[in-house]
Parts: C-alpha cells; structure tokens; sequence
C-alpha cells in the first residue's frame, strides 16, 4: 500500500501548522532570549521596544497566572526567565504585534542588564562540581572487580561525542485561538499533544480540559518537538489568554537553532576485558551527559545509553554509570535513538581500539561476542535474539570476506586514495523505558454509509504511521482503503496520549485500533449470525461481503453496517492498549522494559582522499531484522533515512559552542547536513522475515530509530581507511569525523622519532607534514 499522504505532500495540499487559516485579527509572537549564558538579570528594558507603532503587548514571567515551570520529568525549567539566566537564547520576554516583522523588529530593541556567573559547558566539568540533573545510575551484570584477572587483554580510553541539531523541516510553533468558556484550541507542532496541554494547563493555572491541542502531521520531529514544543505553544497559549486574540508563533530557523537543544552530547571513559579467545569477559563505562541546563528528557535518555551500553553483545561482567550533568547550554532532548546510538559508540569504540592494539579485525570481535538467545543484558531481560541470524545472512548476502579482500587490493594498488570497511552490528529495545507510557487509545467510528473514521494519539510526522493504522482498519474489516480516513491528532477525542516517540507509535496505536475494530467486528458478527441462524464463528468478512461458512451471503459491508445502525448497535468504539509484560525496577536496575528488540548488521564501505582529508561513503549494506513487514515500502523509506541521518552525525555535522555558550553552528552556513551527494552512492537492504510473536501489531516491528545506528559504523569505516594509510594514525574517539579530522589523522605523528609511512610520497607532491 502506497504512503495515504504521497498525493498531498508532492502537491503541496498536506496542512502543517503554516497552513491552517489565520483568523482576522491574529497578532503574531517572537521571543527575546539570553545574550549570555548564565547571570542574574538586574534590569529588563522594554521602553524602545514598546513604543513601536504595531507592538501590543511584551509578556515577562510576571504575566504568568499560574506557575511560571514547563519541566516535565523534573520541574527546574522557567517558560520566561525571572531572575536568572542559564543558558543563550533563555527566553526571557515575549513581544506580541500584529505582524511578524514587528514582533521580530521589537525583540531586537529590548536590552537587559545582567551580571555574568561562571559558565559551564564541558560535562566532565559540571560532574566534577557536583552539578547534576539527578543522581548517577549503574548498571550491573556480574562482577567487573573480579573479571578483570581472567583477562588476558585490558585495554582502557576514552570517547567525546557530539551532539547533533534536529534540522526539521518545519520550524517549531504554534498558533492560539481562543474559544468560549475560557478556553484555548492550540495548533502545535508537537510529537506529544498532551504534554503541550499539560504545559499550558500548569502557566495559565487552569485544568487541561480547557486547551485542545491539535495536530495534523509534522514536518518533522526526530524527537526535538517531543518536549520542546512545549515552549512555544505555552507562550502563545499566555499571551492568546491574556489578550483574548489569536496568537501566532512560527520559529526563523535561526531562533530555532539557537533556542532549542539538540542531541545529548557526552563524554565517556570505557575499560574493556578479552580472554584468549576475543571473548569479551569484562566491560565497564562511565557515561557523562551534557543534559544543558534542565532536565527535560535527560534522566530518560541516559537510562536508555544505558540499556544500550553493550548494543548487541553478550557480555557478562558489566558496569556501567551515567552522569546526567547539568551545563549552562540550551535543554538538549530526544533525538532519533534518544541515547541508545550514544551508549552504542563507546562500545563499538572499545572494541576497535581492542582490534587496533591486538592487531585483529575487529569484525572478528564483534562476531564471536553477539548476543544469543537466552542470554541476558546487563539490566536483567533475557534476549530473544536475531543477532548472530543478521550477521550470518550478510555474509550469505553481501559476501563480507570477498568484500574485505576487495577493500585490501585496492589499497595495495592505490597510495593517495584508501579503503575502509567497518561492520555495525544493532540492537535496541522496543518500548518506552517509563513502563506507564507504553499505552495509547484509538476511537473507531463506523459510519451508516460502511465509511470509517479513525483518531489515535498517533502523530504522523513523516514516518507513515497514520497509512499503518489505517491497513490494520482495513485489513480487520476487510474493506478498501478508500473506505478509511485518518483524522487529526486532538486531545479532545484521545485523552493523556504518550509522545509520538520511542519506535512504539504504531505499535501502540495499531493495536489500540485493532481492538477498537475487532470489538465492532463482532457485534456485526454477532447480528450477522443471528441473521443466517448460525454462530459468530461461522461469519467471515472478506473483500467487502459477508461470508457464511465460507460461502458469499446475500450481504456486502454497506448491508451489514446498515442493518446494525437500524438496529441500534453501536458502530463505535474507543480502543485501548497497554503493553503486557513489561515491567522494570529502578531500585536495582533490573527488569523486563523492552516488548522486544530489534536487530540488524550493516557494512559500510568508505574511500579517503588522502591528499585532502574528504571521503565518500561508498556503500551500506544491511541486513534488517523487519519481523513481518507492514508496510516493506515505508519501512525501506525510514531506514535509508535513518541510515544518512546517522552518518550525519558521524561524519559532518559538527555542533559547536564557544566557551561563553554561545553557539556558533547556529545556521546552515555553518552546521552541515547530508545532502544527495553526501549520501552513500549505494544503500542496499535486505529483509530478514521473522514469525517470532514480539508483542508488536501484526507481527510487524518497529522501523523508525533503529537504522539510524548503522550510520555509527561510518565513523569506524573511516578509522580504518585512515589506518590503511597511517597504521599508527592517532585518530582519537571524537565525532564527527569531518574532513578537517580526517586531514589531521592521516598526518599525525603518534611518535616524534618515527617517520611518517608516507613522508616520501607527501614531500614528493610538495606536502607539508
């Protein structure tokens, strides 16, 4: 089945928040942020800015009538900044006018005074001066303390990673309308509708059933709109309640890089324990997070590096603690992976620096240690594994030995150009790790014309999963997909919807669905059976008619649906599912979180200029553990996407703050993205069919964060294209690895008296080392 929003989005008809109508007298909003990062401010000066002709209003926390506090898991975030300022870009006040260009216009005349405090942005740093989101996690298995002796090899470091911005399409906004009975419908281009309502319930100090949140679809998320959304709509939501006028807020891309937090950055430090053999015995890894100035998300993704430490490996002493740190940087938030890909770098970073000093393949390692079935991850779930499968079947697909040997003649033949191959096994776990979330609700009506309507807490950002909902609709009523229509995401019809987050949104919407449609199906089985004087057993619905043991009826759909409206049957029905058998105990770190894990190896193949430092990827090839495909269309879609948007951030794009906070990767001139000739020249997939029941909606499997990990497996395919030239390149644990990296590696000097292996050829060609 084709993706439902194809024909809207290639004509230009889908809605996004810029496109709902605006009423007459909409005013518009812009927000004025911290020049600085941290300080205490003394004077607010808003005179100038006030006497613009076309300026309403300028709110400041002083406006808030209920509690100026939008944090969700920890409450230390301020909507507008009242006497402190912790990061650049802190809103502080918010100008209404009744055009864009005037609210931007006024923002740039407003001046505060504020007194400088010491800034942090290093989280080794704010670890050391005890300034922590909340207290440090560990993570156990075994006993490191004693598995260290049965070592033979003990190899320490340690790895910085980068963070990476959103860079979604559609800017982050939203529009206020006020309604009668004091109440608000806000649009919001938020993947959590009801955290938007809960936000604006708690500053305006009124209950959440007078803010309907809406929400068409996104123009992207990738889990910066899951809490950060919530901004927005909260300051449109003051200023509309306070005003009793429509408000509109749409952020410039500049605003939104510089307001917004991006992917956790972390500093990690990692000890690694082989045996003869290259089986791992020992792992231990301390894991500083650069959480910016609040929580948010933070506490949440720092559980899942940890759930993610040991990616898809078996390993059976492990420790591992996560420092959530708190730095004078915008709230960083979820991200495609939140904190699995970050937690699975320093893995495969210990294991390669392992490789190097052994003078192994790493591949080598990484195969001997996959996770089986039966064996248990750190945090106490024991694995149903498709790991060892997926690594078996890209060697029967891919032919990883003839491809290595390929990569080895061609640096044997080629000086100014190398090859490197990488290997990028993954796991990762399918549920959100806050067991309440893993729930959802779907209302299926039937209407008295055999047409459907469905509304779900789903929301459809890009990923296809309003098409999914809508095959599990009509595949269970067995009727034409012209039949079914997707609604708008409204938290008037689904109430305390969880974030459209975590992989799990189809999972979770899906079956609430399918519930919702089994429950209409046999009520209309139960009237067909009295109808033909038979049991609901025997009444089938295939293609549009009604079967009677087997056999076509005198009934299609339209009769069926017709004749239980004139009997007063109920054709609606609000479905709702939670998660079964997950369950996890925070005291000891031990559980059942995950409804099932997903898995997958990838090869990737990169050549280096060796002269210049630039690089392609040449090629991923993945296997991709699908379970049974819903949609091989759409899924195919999410992992190429997801493959280019990880080797994004391994490769080249580079957020940087300067030591004051301030960020200076703060436009698209200067933060660069992945574009069609960055992307790898060859993306090939291949399915790995499992029946293996995993709790998920017809036996499908989640497909949105997963794939972005192969893109992890660029960096080490790029270590090692390096080494082909410099063996003993000092190539330090630091991504991205631009060019600029690159250029410095293949010219490093690890040992004053060696010369470099290249030192004929570079000065032959007029090179400074």
């Amino acid at each position: 089945m084709k993706n439902i929003d194809s024909i809207t989005h290639v004509s230009g008809t889908s809605v996004y928040l810029d496109d709902v109508p605006v009423i007459n007298g909409t005013l518009y909003g812009a927000a004025f942020g911290s020049p600085c990062a941290h300080g205490v401010i003394s004077e607010l000066i808003l005179d100038d800015a006030l006497q613009l002709p076309e300026v309403v209003r300028i709110f400041t926390a002083a406006d808030i009538p209920g509690h100026n506090e939008i944090g969700g898991i920890i409450k230390d975030e301020p909507l507008l900044a009242d006497t402190h300022v912790h990061f650049c870009g802190m809103p502080i006040a918010f100008v209404v006018a009744r055009s864009r260009e005037a609210a931007r216009a006024a923002v740039k005349k407003i001046r505060v005074k504020i007194t400088s405090l010491p800034v942090i942005t290093d989280p080794r740093e704010a670890q050391a001066k005890g300034e922590l989101i909340v207290p440090p996690r560990t993570f156990r298995l075994g006993n490191t303390d004693s598995a260290w002796e049965q070592c033979a090899y003990v190899i320490t470091g340690n790895a910085d990673i980068n963070g990476q911005e959103h860079l979604y399409i559609e800017t982050q906004g939203a529009y206020a309308i006020p309604q009668e009975n004091n109440s608000l419908r806000i649009y919001s281009s938020t993947q959590g509708p009801t955290a938007v309502q809960r936000a604006v319930s708690g500053i305006i100090g009124q209950p959440m059933h007078r803010f309907e949140v809406i929400v068409t679809r996104l123009g992207g998320g990738f889990g910066g709109k899951e809490d950060q959304a919530n901004t927005w709509a909260a300051l449109c939501a003051l200023a509309a309640w306070r005003l009793n006028k429509p408000v509109k807020y749409a952020l410039h891309r500049m605003e939104d890089m510089a307001m917004t937090g991006k992917r956790h950055p972390y500093a990690a430090d990692f000890k690694i324990g082989l045996d003869k053999d290259l089986k791992i015995l020992a792992y231990e890894a301390s894991f500083f997070q650069n959480a910016g100035a609040s929580a948010d998300l933070s506490p949440a993704v720092l559980a899942r590096t940890l759930f993610h430490c040991t990616n898809s490996y078996y390993i059976p002493h492990v420790t591992a603690t996560g420092w959530s740190c708190r730095t004078n940087l915008p709230p960083n938030t979820a991200f495609r992976g939140f904190g699995g890909p970050q937690g699975m770098f320093v893995i495969e970073a210990a294991i390669a620096k392992a490789a190097h000093v052994l003078q192994v393949d790493a591949a080598l390692i990484q195969r001997r240690n996959l996770i089986r079935s039966g064996q248990p991850f750190p945090y106490g779930q024991i694995a149903e594994s498709e790991a060892p499968l997926c690594w078996e079947k890209l060697e029967e697909r891919f032919d990883i030995t003839e491809q290595q040997r390929k990569v080895k003649q061609f640096n044997e033949n080629n000086s100014l150009f190398k090859k490197g191959i990488a290997l990028m096994p993954v796991c990762f776990g399918i549920s959100f790790t806050n067991t309440l979330m893993n729930n959802a609700r779907s209302l299926v009506h039937v209407y008295s014309d055999g047409s459907v309507g469905i509304s779900t807490g789903a929301v459809e950002m890009g990923q296809g999963v309003n098409t999914k909902i809508l095959q599990v609709a009509a595949q269970v009523f067995s009727i034409p997909a012209d039949k079914v229509r997707l609604h708008h995401t409204s938290t008037n019809t689904i109430a305390n919807t969880s974030p459209s987050a975590a992989s799990a949104t189809a999972d979770l919407n899906g079956k609430a669905t399918l519930i919702a449609c089994t429950a209409i199906v046999e009520r209309l089985k139960q009237l067909a059976a009295v109808t033909f004087a038979v049991t609901p057993a025997d009444i089938t619905l295939v293609n549009g008619h009604v079967l009677v043991n087997g056999l076509p009826s005198a009934w299609d759909w339209y009769q069926l649906v017709t004749t239980a409206f004139a009997k007063r049957i109920c054709l609606s029905e609000h479905g709702h599912y939670a998660t079964p058998q997950i369950h996890y105990d925070a005291v000891n770190e031990k559980g059942h979180p995950f409804a099932y894990h997903v898995y997958g190896t990838a090869m990737l193949e990169a050549t280096v200029d060796c002269i210049r430092g630039t690089y392609t990827i040449d090629a991923v090839k993945v296997v991709h553990d699908f379970g049974n495909s819903m949609n091989t269309d759409i899924d195919r879609g999410q992992i190429e996407g997801g493959i280019v948007q990880g080797i994004g951030w391994m490769t080249m794009e580079e957020v940087l703050y300067d030591r004051d906070g301030k960020l200076r990767s703060n436009a698209l001139s200067t933060y660069k993205v992945p574009d069609i000739y960055a992307a790898p020249a060859t993306i090939a997939i291949e399915a790995l069919q499992t029946d293996r029941d995993n709790l998920a909606v017809f036996r499908s499997k989640a497909v949105g964060e997963p794939p972005l990990m192969y893109g992890i497996g660029a960096w080490f395919a790029l270590q090692n294209a390096v080494r082909a030239f410099h063996p003993n390149a000092d190539i330090p644990f630091v991504t991205p690895m631009t060019p600029e990296k690159v250029l410095m590696a293949l010219y490093s000097t690890t040992n004053p008296e060696t010369n470099h292996p290249h030192a004929e050829t570079v000065s032959h060609l007029g090179i400074d080392q």
